[in-house]
Parts: C-alpha cells; structure tokens; sequence
C-alpha cells in the first residue's frame, strides 16, 4: 500500500512540509491530520498520552510510532525504547531523529523479544481492524510481555457519532457491524493509500475482550472526547 504517512513526515522532517494528510472514512467525508502535530513535543500532547509516557517503565515498545514522538521522549528519559511502524517513511524519521531501535514491520508479525510496557497510542487498539479480529490480537500482545508487565492504550467511544433521539438512544446503522469499524483512506500530495479497517473500541467492550483473554483491563484515565487511557495486564 502507498505510503502516504511515510511520506508526510519524510517531508516535515526534510523541510519539505506544504500540505497535511486528508483522510476520508466511513463515517466523515473528509478530514485531515496536521503532519506538524505528529511532532509535537511532551507538553503539547492529549493528558492521556502524557500519562502514558509517565506510566511507561523498563523495556518499551512503541508500536505504530509514527514520526517517534513517544519514544523520543522516553528514550531522552533514560528508557530502553523500540519505535515499531510499518511504513518504511516513518522509519526513516525515527532514525533522523535520533531513535536509537527501530523496528520496520507489522506488530502482528513481531515476535523477537518482551517488554515490561507496550505502548498504543493515538488509538493503537485500532490496528485491530475489526472487533472480531480483537481477541487474536490482545493475545499477540499478551505474549510480547514480560510478566509484570502492562500495554498502555488508548481508543474512543464514537457512539457520538450517531444520531441521538430524545429518550437518549442513539441511531446506528442495522447491520451486523460493531459500531466502532471504520473504513479508511489516506491521501497526501496526489498519493492515495488503499482502503483499511480501522476500529475504536468503548472500555467496556476492551474489559470484556480482556476478561476473555486472561487479561485485567484498568481504566486510568478518562478524557474530555470520550476517550480513555486503559492499563491491560497479565492476570496472575
């Protein structure tokens, strides 16, 4: 698939930064993600990533870095941090910027070592794709920790989204699909990647996959979107 992404960071790392990534999906026509925010420093973060950074300890892997503005953090925290990502573009960033262990490749296709935190952030859960492939992937994750360690993430519950009626209920769509799959499309400088799945999950949903899979899932944080920060651990 085209690397859009990749190329948007190249781009803002080479100076080269004229125009942010447009994303269309199932549930918006059209929006965009503001390549300059992917670079933003520890202070300019969401609370609930700055709680995760706080929160992460020991060996990390941060999954989907993206431009590496985590693990840049944490690794000038003294942290053993790996940046993972699929897009070749943001490897290359990570790199540029000084990451000292990048990963190129999918997180379901990894399996080199543990980790005592594993970073999701910026609705990392959604790598996913749909609910059902959920417990497949919260297991995968399960067996990239060491045991006391903790994955840290973040989603949304977008039932906002839909359409309320007066008694409080909300309109979705009478189809056998959980209400948080989207579709998505990126596209930047005339480089359009391929549609993809993409899921945001509500807690308690999360808990119920987690209780499913061994896992204690802990609610940490909730923010002002109707986002949440979630702590999963190995149950004993």
């Amino acid at each position: 698939m085209a690397d859009a992404f990749g190329k948007a960071v190249l781009d803002y790392q080479k100076g080269l930064y004229t125009e942010d990534i447009k994303t269309f999906s199932s549930l918006d026509e059209e929006d965009v993600i503001p390549v300059p925010y992917l670079f933003r420093s520890f202070h300019k973060m969401p609370k609930i990533e700055q709680k995760a950074l706080e929160l992460a300890r020991g060996k990390v892997l941060d999954i989907g870095a993206g431009a590496g503005s985590h693990s840049l953090y944490l690794q000038e925290k003294g942290l053993d941090v790996t940046a993972l990502d699929n897009s070749k573009g943001c490897i290359a960033v990570c790199k540029e910027r000084g990451i000292k262990s990048v990963v190129l490749g999918s997180i379901l296709e990894y399996s080199d070592t543990r980790f005592d935190t594993l970073l999701l952030l910026m609705n990392g859960i959604g790598l996913a794709g749909k609910l059902k492939n959920l417990s497949h992937f919260l297991k995968h994750l399960a067996s990239l920790l060491m045991p006391n360690g903790q994955v840290l993430v973040d989603s949304s519950d977008i039932i906002y989204m839909f359409e309320q009626d007066d008694d409080g209920g909300y309109w979705i769509p009478d189809n056998d699909d959980y209400y948080g799959e989207v579709k998505f499309k990126m596209e930047y400088k005339g480089m359009e990647t391929d549609e993809f799945d993409w899921v945001y999950i509500d807690f308690n949903t999360l808990k119920n996959a987690c209780e499913s899979n061994n896992l204690n899932c802990e609610l940490v944080l909730s923010g002002e979107h109707y986002d949440y920060l979630a702590k999963l651990t190995l149950k004993k």
